[in-house]
């Protein structure tokens, strides 16, 4: 019992950590967008835009959350000063074996963003759906087809699972060639209804059996932190 009430005093406290963190990055950005107003343009932005991204994606793991950083890209096409649409993709560093699901994260989104551009900076809302695969969400057991006491092997693999990326976006222009994003937001991940197997043993015979069970659907919400330097052209 205590050591659940430990695991939810660190998830609100992660949590809280979030909130300031992208309240403090916000804060700046608007600060300096204003300070620099009064030196870019006005016209429409240009249409094509490219962008090397940094992300970090809170995972589920066994001792409360871990924040996992990764890399991607990201390619946006601006209708005008106020809509667009868009396109990213990203993929963790690290394995992360502490995580429920273990391996590393791929993730691929697109889809809108609205919002108002003003001289030097804009602020918009995005929603983007897409998919999330984790790369050992589930362990699959296999016969071998050879004797002895334990004949089956694991093999590890990704799952696809539907996600929706929703959140706010903002956007500094030191140049009209050059844009500075930062986007925080809730990466939804539903996963579905799936058959596992797993293994029985039988102590009277000493062998062992697999056994099929059901993991249940469920959905997640989980704090995606991004920042990237794009091109526009």
């Amino acid at each position: 019992r205590s050591w659940c009430v430990l695991k939810n005093r660190r998830h609100e406290g992660d949590k809280r950590m979030n909130r300031l963190f992208v309240l403090a990055i916000m804060t700046v950005l608007v600060v300096t967008a204003q300070a620099f107003s009064q030196t870019s343009q006005t016209q429409d932005p240009p249409r094509y835009e490219i962008a090397a991204e940094f992300t970090t994606l809170n995972r589920e793991a066994y001792d409360g959350v871990r924040v996992e950083p990764g890399l991607g890209a990201r390619f946006t096409f601006n209708f005008n000063k106020n809509v667009a649409i868009e396109g990213a993709m990203h993929i963790s560093f690290n394995d992360c074996p502490s995580c429920t699901f273990t391996g590393r994260y791929g993730d691929i989104f697109a889809g809108v963003k609205v919002g108002k551009r003003f001289k030097s900076w804009g602020i918009f809302a995005k929603a983007r759906p897409g998919d999330v695969t984790f790369g050992a969400q589930q362990i699959d057991i296999v016969q071998t087809g050879t004797g002895g006491p334990f004949p089956f092997e694991f093999r590890a693999k990704g799952v696809d699972n539907f996600a929706l990326d929703v959140g706010g976006v903002i956007e500094f222009y030191p140049s009209r060639r050059i844009v500075t994003r930062f986007d925080a937001g809730d990466t939804i991940i539903h996963f579905t209804r799936r058959t596992h197997d797993g293994l029985s043993f039988d102590p009277a015979t000493g062998t062992y059996t697999i056994v099929p069970f059901v993991t249940p659907a469920r959905t997640t919400n989980n704090f995606q932190f991004m920042a990237s330097i794009g091109f526009r052209f």
